[in-house]
């Protein structure tokens, strides 16, 4: 079995973001099959057909580097029951332009992080919305809403047992997932 290189997002672009937090906790509790790296998306130029004509370093170098992996680990926060722009303007630039979606094809999931009791229910659906209608598909179980994430970390270690333990089931269900979903 082939190690899969998976990219991971993260929706967060605040210096202490506990989205990142949950991001970095999951690459390393991840089993040796997979490889996971972090891809910035906070550098990229707002979404702009007309700069297809000439894409922009930033639009070409994030496409290749997303069409360069086995699959995709969203993790993203709750705005306002939806996902960040930030994340929304990366998934908008490896769409296009229209029929060379990075995206198609390669499986991926979601874990959605709030510091409120609902674990970013919204977001996370929201961000299915997208991800379905770009033929990427997409963990079903287990779901992973992460609620009342703001006390579970002491600097970047995360101090619930229960959460880790989740966490921990839910990226070898990835790594299966994976698994049965590439070539």
């Amino acid at each position: 079995m082939a190690t899969k290189k998976v990219a991971v997002f993260v929706g967060s672009l605040r210096k202490d973001s506990f989205t990142r937090k949950v991001a970095k906790t999951l690459i390393a509790l991840a089993p040796a099959s997979l490889s996971l790296e972090i891809v910035e998306i906070g550098d990229l130029p707002l979404y702009d057909q007309d700069l297809d004509v000439s894409p922009p370093l930033a639009y070409t170098e994030f496409r290749n580097k997303v069409a360069s992996v086995d699959a995709f680990l969203f993790c993203t926060p709750e705005y306002n029951r939806s996902v960040p722009a930030v994340l929304k303007n990366a998934i908008d630039v490896g769409s296009r332009p229209y029929g060379h979606s990075v995206w198609s094809g390669k499986p991926g999931a979601i874990v959605s992080v709030s510091p409120g009791a609902l674990g970013g229910f919204g977001a996370n659906h929201h961000l299915r919305q997208s991800m379905v209608f770009l033929n990427v598909p997409l963990m079903q179980q287990p779901e992973a809403y992460v609620n009342h994430i703001g006390n579970q970390f002491d600097g970047d270690h995360l101090t619930n047992e229960a959460t880790r333990e989740f966490l921990q089931k839910y990226i070898l269900a990835f790594a299966a997932w994976v698994e049965r979903n590439t070539d």
